[in-house]
């Protein structure tokens, strides 16, 4: 039996996101289930003096360390705004993927040990832009950063990237649609 860890990065509860995040906890079976929505977490999203000194973490994001420490593989469900994550998600990232927890820079040298490995991730991302289009023109911009520059780099394998959209010019039947495929994609854990 494995944990799975849900960390939802959309910062309204009405979004669409969150029926997706619903419907993946839905098609879960035979593992544990635990969810995270970042909206909920109260925390400073800025890490105002970068890695130079240590900024004490929020009860709530030490909450989170334990929780990704726990889990065996992590969904991350949020929408591409202007490319990327939304902010409060990156500075979700920010605050709590720190030095000694996801990662460890050697002493003396570039490289680093990759402080997460060994778990497993997959991304679940909603856009207004046609899949193809950001893909193959835009290179999946931010979900590109996310899965190398962040997840990679943390040690965290990402097993997938689901791409839901376009959103806004969606029926209810299409959101069905993809609600059907999230959840028979959790089903597969």
């Amino acid at each position: 039996m494995k944990h799975i860890l849900i960390i939802n990065g959309h910062p309204n509860k009405e979004s669409f996101n969150y029926a997706l995040h619903q419907a993946f906890k839905r098609g879960i079976h035979q593992h544990t289930v635990e969810e995270m929505m970042v909206t909920d977490l109260q925390f400073d999203l800025n890490l105002a003096q970068g890695y130079k000194t240590n900024q004490p973490l929020e009860p709530d994001l030490v909450k989170a360390q334990q929780s990704i420490s726990k889990a065996d593989h992590i969904v991350w469900i949020y929408p591409m705004w202007w490319g990327a994550m939304p902010a409060l998600l990156k500075g979700f990232i920010d605050r709590v993927l720190l030095p000694g927890f996801a990662f460890k820079y050697r002493k003396g040298s570039n490289l680093w040990d990759k402080l997460l490995a060994g778990k497993t991730t997959e991304i679940i991302c909603t856009t207004d832009y046609p899949i193809g289009i950001l893909k193959w023109y835009f290179g999946e911009g931010g979900v590109k950063v996310m899965r190398k520059m962040i997840l990679d780099f943390c040690g965290l394998k990402t097993l997938r990237t689901t791409y839901i959209g376009p959103v806004r010019p969606s029926t209810p039947e299409q959101r069905e649609k993809w609600l059907r495929k999230v959840e028979q994609i959790a089903s597969k854990i």
